[in-house]
């Protein structure tokens, strides 16, 4: 998208940039229902429905967007960005188990697609807080390195 400034004998294009950043996190879940049977979850989930649970190293990339912000020429500040990230996502699910320590994530089944989608949320919602001209474009999160899930707006 291009916005045009007009000032003194030129014109400018604004153009609308983005920014990326990439987290690392770990957590644990087991993919079940309680409303199926072992039997059934097994089915459903296979060996992610282990009782015992089962965890991955997840890598977690955020890309907003917006025009250059005049006084800084930045997009966003990338260090804000990282500590929207940290407290709205990584203390909820860092070493932590996403069925039983992340609120959020309550009464959802925990697949690389849910949760996913809740950070989307999550973090929309805070950079919207925060940022008027800065919008979250898409999270894209790596479950292992051949299984990824990004939501867009």
């Amino acid at each position: 998208m291009r916005h045009y400034l007009q000032g003194g004998d030129h014109e400018r294009i604004m153009t609308t940039l983005s920014l990326s950043v990439s987290f690392e996190f770990s957590s644990s879940h087991r993919l079940y229902r309680s409303d199926c049977s072992d039997d059934e979850n097994l089915r459903l989930y296979g060996k992610c429905s282990n009782p015992n649970g089962h965890g991955h190293n997840y890598i977690l990339e955020v890309r907003v967007s917006g025009p250059l912000q005049p006084s800084t020429e930045m997009v966003m500040d990338a260090g804000i960005l990282k500590r929207i990230v940290e407290q709205e996502v990584l203390e909820d699910v860092d070493h932590k188990d996403l069925n039983r320590d992340t609120p959020w994530l309550e009464g959802r089944v925990p697949t690389t697609e849910v949760v996913a989608q809740a950070i989307f949320e999550r973090l929309s919602a805070a950079i919207a807080k925060i940022h008027s001209t800065v919008s979250l474009d898409s999270i894209t999160l790596h479950e292992t390195r051949r299984i990824s899930v990004t939501v867009s707006k």
